[in-house]
């Protein structure tokens, strides 16, 4: 294998994080909070935090980069002969939550794992993708996104759109609900054929693309006239984002198992959710057609 450019992948990702908060302050008109961190073990970061923004009620982007002396388990799921190897993982994440309820929530991530052992070739591979997480589905709005990440992987080849979705569709779903956590979009892990230099041009046409996937649906959501019926009802939805990041994600365990920050693992936790016992939303209502439209698994373009 070609030997990992990681000083290249961590200028990239520094990049990334200042452009997509660039244009994440500009649609909503107030800074991001920056923040820097040191982890013990080796390596930091810094996160950009929003909260009580005129668009986004919390919202972060997160940069880290992370040393350790023993992959842990979550890193290693898929390669159980890495496990125990040095290790270095960098990366951008963010999650965003709009106050309007029209608007989704959104979340993006791009890393690169590399571990090493003494006496053998390093391992390296990348992984990544971005999902939209409606209150209110648009069919307009899941045909942008998906079709924006389409293009994203165009160059790369035409099976890798079908493959990542069907990917996403299978990793963001809540098997214990028996429902997606959204309407999906790209999803990979693991990721090195063809070569360090494609697998990283791979990963900044996939990072690049986040906001165009994105930022015109918010537009075109964040205005929009809303009541209390429509915040309780994101409320409790968000509820669904917490249990999965909670129960599920690879990235939330692998933070927390490799000693991360706590506070910027968890930025993607919504600040106000709900819970209910067994509650169904009324027939015929905006509500229930979440669910039977766009809570399920459909080819948007």
């Amino acid at each position: 294998m070609t030997s990992p450019d990681t000083a290249a992948v961590r200028n990239y990702l520094q990049d990334l994080q200042a452009r997509i908060v660039a244009g994440l302050e500009q649609a909503d008109g107030k800074s991001f909070l920056t923040d820097g961190w040191q982890r013990p073990e080796g390596g930091g970061g810094i996160s950009h935090i929003i909260e009580e923004g005129n668009v986004f009620e919390r919202g972060g982007v997160g940069f880290s980069h992370v040393l350790g002396s023993n992959l842990p388990p979550s890193a290693a799921a898929n390669r159980p002969e890495l496990a125990g190897r040095n290790w270095e993982a960098m990366g951008v994440s963010l999650v965003l939550h709009p106050r309007n309820p029209y608007a989704p929530t959104v979340h993006m991530n791009v890393r690169c794992f590399v571990a090493t052992k003494e006496g053998a070739e390093a391992v390296w591979w990348f992984g990544g993708g971005m999902d939209l997480t409606p209150y209110y589905g648009y069919d307009e709005d899941a045909q942008h996104f998906h079709r924006t990440c389409r293009d994203a992987l165009q160059p790369f080849g035409g099976d890798l759109y079908p493959r990542y979705k069907k990917w996403c569709d299978d990793y963001f779903y809540l098997k214990h609900r028996k429902e997606p956590r959204g309407v999906g979009g790209i999803f990979f892990d693991d990721l090195n054929e063809g070569g360090f230099e494609r697998c990283f041009a791979l990963q900044r046409s996939v990072g690049d693309a986040f906001l165009d996937a994105y930022l015109p649906i918010l537009q075109r959501r964040k205005d929009a006239p809303y009541g209390e019926r429509e915040r309780d009802f994101q409320a409790y939805r968000r509820g669904r984002y917490v249990e999965f990041n909670l129960v599920f994600d690879r990235g939330t365990l692998f933070g927390l198992q490799s000693g991360g920050r706590t506070e910027s693992i968890l930025m993607s936790m919504p600040p106000i959710v709900k819970w209910r016992y067994d509650w169904q939303p009324e027939a015929g209502s905006e509500e229930a057609r979440l669910y039977s439209d766009f809570l399920i698994h459909r080819d948007w373009i």
